[in-house]
């Protein structure tokens, strides 16, 4: 089955870590948990059109929750760090670094 490459990349993560790695040419995505580190190299190069150096990824595990005495925890999900060529740069994050 194909996957648009919108639908591998799900979200930016924005924190003050991942604002200063963009200063180094890195960028945090959140995106699907399948997804293998080639598909989301060939998403960010697609959707921004930029060139992907390497690509790191880690499964993040759901924080426990609860609501009145019923506890639950939320989903796991999968982040991506993804380090572009020397000289490019995303132009959507441009305004916040």
């Amino acid at each position: 089955m194909s996957t648009s490459p919108r639908d591998v990349i799900l979200k930016p993560i924005i924190s003050e870590k991942s604002m200063a790695e963009m200063a180094e040419g890195k960028y945090t995505f959140a995106v699907m948990i399948t997804a293998s580190k080639n598909e989301i190299r060939d998403a960010v190069e697609k959707i921004f059109n930029v060139k992907v150096e390497s690509v790191k990824t880690m499964r993040v595990h759901g924080k426990p929750r609860r609501q009145g005495v019923f506890r639950g925890h939320k989903p796991d999900w999968k982040k991506a760090i993804v380090a572009l060529q020397e000289g490019d740069r995303i132009k959507f994050f441009e305004g916040m670094v």
